[in-house]
C-alpha cells in the first residue's frame, strides 16, 4: 500500500495526520502537487510537482496508483477515476468515495457546476474546514488502514 495526497488543495492538517500516519505504520506517502509544498524530509515522503495545469496532479496520481493504494483527495472526478480502478479514495472530511456513492457525487458536482455556470447557483465553496472535519478524516484514515491490514 501506498499513500497518497492530492495536495494543491489539502488542506494542511489533514497532510500532517497522513504523515504522522505514514510514520506510524511505516507506508510510503506520495504528495502530489503543481508547486513544491517545502516539506521537510522523511524516510517514506516523497513529494512529486507536476507541471502546472488543469489536472496534472489528477492524472499523475490516475496513472501511478494501484488497487490497495489509499489516496487524499475533495476532487470528485479524481476520485471517480479512482474508484473505477478499484482504488481507495477519501475526502479531507473523512467521507470515503465508492461504488455506491460516487456516482451521486459526481452527478451533483456536475449539475452544480452546469447550475453555477448558468448563473443560477452561488459561487460559495464548501463550509470552512473545522476541527469536526479533521477528526472525522483521522478516524476514517485509521479505520481504513486496519481494515487494510496496515
Amino acid at each position: 500500500m501506498t499513500l497518497w495526497i492530492d495536495a494543491d488543495a489539502c488542506p494542511k492538517p489533514i497532510r500532517e495526520i497522513v504523515l504522522r500516519a505514514s510514520k506510524r505504520r511505516q507506508i510510503p506517502l506520495i504528495m502530489v502537487a503543481n508547486h513544491s509544498l517545502g516539506l521537510p524530509p522523511a524516510p517514506l515522503l516523497r513529494q512529486i510537482v507536476v507541471p502546472g495545469g488543469a489536472d496534472e496532479a489528477d492524472h499523475y496520481i490516475i496513472e501511478h496508483s494501484v488497487p490497495g493504494d489509499l489516496v487524499v483527495t475533495a476532487d470528485i472526478p479524481l476520485a471517480d477515476g479512482l474508484v473505477r480502478r478499484e482504488v481507495t479514495a477519501i475526502n479531507p472530511r473523512g467521507q470515503i468515495y465508492d461504488k455506491g456513492s460516487i456516482g451521486e457525487r459526481l452527478a451533483v458536482r456536475n449539475l452544480m457546476d452546469e447550475l453555477r455556470g448558468a448563473g443560477l447557483a452561488g459561487r460559495s465553496g464548501p463550509a470552512p474546514f473545522s476541527e469536526r472535519d479533521k477528526q472525522a478524516f483521522a478516524n476514517a484514515l485509521d479505520r481504513l488502514l486496519s481494515q487494510s491490514g496496515q
